[in-house]
């Protein structure tokens, strides 16, 4: 959705136009049009065909009338100097010098921009550009709309994933969301009456402001219990032993059987973060407390189960001839680095790959890639998660295409969601394994489809040819032409669209056509079934 601009210098996404009903990061599934629902005994009306497409399209009525609900309550309008924290903001833009600066908001707190902007311009005396829609999720800081407007720092406000960035000064203000940190006191007592228990407490972002008033309450009567802190940002050095950095959280475990022995409270609602963090320390037991409902609970996720969902797609990747890579982040860093990481490790494997680059992945997107058998979605750890149930090819993480390529890497019961971890250098980066004749590799059936596959690596490319040897004659008169793998792959198909055939086709008068859409046209309903 396109904003107007106003004297804040509001700023649409670089992105193109989204399409299927996704606005603003959250995805949505389309709905037909009553005209659309199942025909009446009698009425003689058949069903569109378009119908059976409905995931991948609509007439985007569905889209025109929906209402957008705020995940999140706003800000009372005389706290907002509290609750966006403006005096530790105007203050990291004075001492930065900066002269232009980007205000990205998420959808639920979109409403106080301008005021937040104009106080922001009388304090510092600097320019303030408003994003008014990221590239992609507004969890992770839009640096690409940010150079866009030529700012030199950005103000990330509202919920973060906290994964680093490459090249803009960025100070995150989660917004303090209220926490009664009383009645969390309770709930915790009640879900963990053993006061020797070892937890690790958790939270939300946005109730990060209220962790240290809760850690005096417990503290004196849990003495082993461990809260852990945010860190915005890459810390020198590397970990100490027994030291957890993960999800920008930091955290020490001390006791001899490490992480396995301790329990996981979290404080915040059920959402993307809460299941990354059920995955990556799936030996631990979780529970829970919602700000919203005032409620403690024991998590229930069978995370078994969606371990065996995950594990089910990394077989579905094992058996694809033709990967997707999907670019979903712009500015975390070391994106760059992954995308050449599996390009190299996919093209060891025998795969072919292509790059796409469509902003905020939703089914209609997708659909428009028929030769893909799987896409990988490289995004920030909280992203990277992508339920495709409704998707028409799979979605995987770079961490299960690498146990579906790589045979040196097994699967040992950690789930990783950062991509970062598997680049050289990192804490769980695995070597690819010499090629292997195809003679002496060791067959494998697909689980899936009962048919063999290779699995073995073949050897990487010597040397890489000379850019001239990609361009050849493409006519008689020496005119010059690129050779594209994935054009020739496309023109090896049997359909390649529509043909004009020039000269070939009869002159006709014109006639009147069919009116309306494709989902509906008008004349359907007198049709005979």
């Amino acid at each position: 959705m396109h904003r107007e601009s106003t004297s804040f210098h509001w700023l649409p996404s670089p992105s193109p136009p989204l399409v299927g009903g996704t606005f603003g990061g959250g995805e949505r599934r389309a709905e037909l049009p009553l005209a659309s629902a199942a025909p009446q005994p009698g009425s003689g009306r058949r069903v569109p065909r378009a119908a059976m497409a409905a995931a991948f399209s609509s007439d985007g009525e569905a889209a025109l009338r929906r209402e957008l609900r705020a995940a999140v309550a706003a800000a009372p309008r005389g706290d907002l100097d509290g609750f966006y924290e403006m005096g530790r903001a105007a203050a990291f833009v004075r001492d930065g010098g900066f002269r232009k600066v980007a205000l990205q908001f998420p959808d639920e707190l979109l409403a106080d921009a301008v005021e937040v902007a104009a106080r922001m311009e009388a304090a510092t005396g600097a320019e303030m550009y408003v994003l008014g829609d990221t590239t992609y999720g507004s969890c992770c800081v839009d640096e690409v709309a940010a150079e866009h407007a030529g700012a030199e720092a950005v103000l990330h406000y509202g919920p973060a994933c906290l994964s680093p960035c490459r090249k803009l000064p960025v100070l995150h203000i989660f917004g303090q969301q209220p926490l009664d940190v009383g009645r969390c006191t309770e709930a915790f007592r009640e879900l963990y009456p053993e006061r020797q228990s070892r937890v690790v407490v958790l939270s939300d972002v946005v109730y990060a402001h209220a962790m240290g008033e809760l850690e005096q309450q417990l503290c004196p009567e849990y003495p082993n219990i461990i809260f852990s802190r945010l860190v915005c940002g890459d810390l020198p050095g590397p970990a100490a032993p027994g030291e957890e950095r993960k999800f920008g959280r930091q955290f020490l475990v001390e006791a001899a059987g490490g992480l396995q022995d301790y329990a996981m409270f979290y404080v915040g609602a059920e959402g993307l973060a809460l299941t990354s963090f059920m995955l990556t320390w799936n030996c631990c037991p979780f529970s829970s407390f919602s700000p919203v409902t005032g409620c403690g609970r024991r998590e229930t996720l069978n995370v078994n189960r969606a371990l065996m969902r995950r594990l089910y797609l990394v077989e579905r990747a094992r058996d694809a001839s033709v990967v997707g890579i999907l670019v979903g982040t712009l500015g975390v860093a070391g994106y760059l680095t992954v995308l050449q990481h599996l390009r190299e490790l996919l093209c060891r494997a025998g795969k072919r790959s292509y790059t796409l680059a469509v902003g905020k992945p939703n089914p209609a997107k997708l659909a428009n890639f028929l030769e893909v058998d799987v896409f990988v979605l490289v995004a920030c750890a909280q992203n990277s998660l992508l339920d495709s149930s409704d998707f028409y090819r799979p979605v995987v993480t770079p961490y299960e295409l690498e146990l579906a390529c790589n045979p040196a890497r097994e699967w040992t019961g950690n789930y990783l969601t950062d991509f970062r971890d598997l680049l050289p250098g990192a804490c769980a980066h695995v070597e690819l394994p010499p090629a292997v004749p195809a003679a002496e590799a060791v067959p494998d059936v697909s689980l899936i489809t009962g048919k063999m596959r290779a699995t073995h690596l073949c050897d990487p490319p010597t040397s890489q040819l000379p850019p001239s040897t990609t361009l050849a004659c493409r006519d008689q008169t020496r005119a010059l032409a690129e050779i594209s793998p994935a054009a020739s792959f496309l023109e090896s198909r049997s359909w390649r669209g529509l043909e004009q055939q020039l000269g070939q086709t009869p002159v006709s008068k014109a006639v009147q056509g069919r009116r309306g859409i494709a989902i509906a046209y008008e004349d359907e309903g007198c049709e005979q079934p």
